[in-house]
């Protein structure tokens, strides 16, 4: 049976696992065809469109809002583009890293792990030799972090942003951070934004975005996949 296009949100957890398990195996041409869209010739310029047309069928409600996509579920959407192994691409987009205003923010209130606790993982072939159209959806894992997984984000959440605290924006390279990491988040190099510098003063630097290394998602994959 086809997937069916969805406006409603689902109301609890089980049904929305069963949508996403309905998309399984289709291609993403089949389902922007079903939904009336046009398929990007790749996403360069259409970073966002693979989970926009997912949430689509899925009945997210959140949109572009900085809340959870399944936000009356506590659940967060994650595409995850992944090779012919299942193994990811790419690193993760979590949030945007809150680069001033930071007193009282803790790895508990922090927007972090407000994301992380509870997400709908969908792979998606990523392999750029296979037509977007003709790439397939995989099978979907609903995740939530074990207790060591989450003691890896926390240790990561809080050196970085220590570093951006103390006023040390500018040294963080993709290289910080075990299985969390930040880098510059922006369309272009003149989107600046309000930081820290070293001796307290504002200073505008580019946005930083929170990613999730292919070190921590590849074995969270491999676990549920048994790879």
């Amino acid at each position: 049976m086809a997937p069916r296009f969805l406006t409603t949100p689902p109301p609890d957890e089980e049904i929305l696992l069963a949508r996403a398990q309905a998309l399984a195996g289709y291609t993403l041409g089949e389902l922007a065809q079903q939904a009336g869209i046009a398929t990007p010739a790749d996403l360069r310029r259409d970073k966002g469109w693979v989970g926009m047309l997912l949430e689509m069928y899925l009945g997210a409600s959140a949109g572009s809002k900085p809340e959870r996509d399944f936000a009356h579920l506590g659940v967060e959407l994650k595409t995850i583009p992944v090779d012919a192994q299942g193994r990811p691409l790419e690193t993760t987009f979590v949030c945007v890293a809150p680069l001033t205003g930071n007193s009282g923010v803790t790895w508990e209130n922090s927007h972090v792990r407000h994301k992380l606790t509870r997400v709908l993982w969908i792979p998606v072939e990523g392999d750029r030799a296979i037509p977007l159209a003709t790439r397939h959806v995989g099978a979907p894992l609903l995740w939530s972090p074990t207790q060591q997984e989450e003691e890896l984000l926390q240790r990561d959440w809080e050196e970085l942003m220590d570093m951006i605290v103390l006023g040390q924006v500018e040294r963080i390279t993709a290289r910080h951070g075990e299985v969390l990491q930040i880098r510059p988040k922006a369309a272009n190099s003149k989107a600046l934004t309000e930081g820290i510098g070293e001796h307290g003063q504002p200073i505008m630097t580019l946005p930083r975005g929170f990613y999730l290394k292919k070190s921590f998602t590849a074995p969270l994959l491999a676990r549920h996949f048994l790879l």
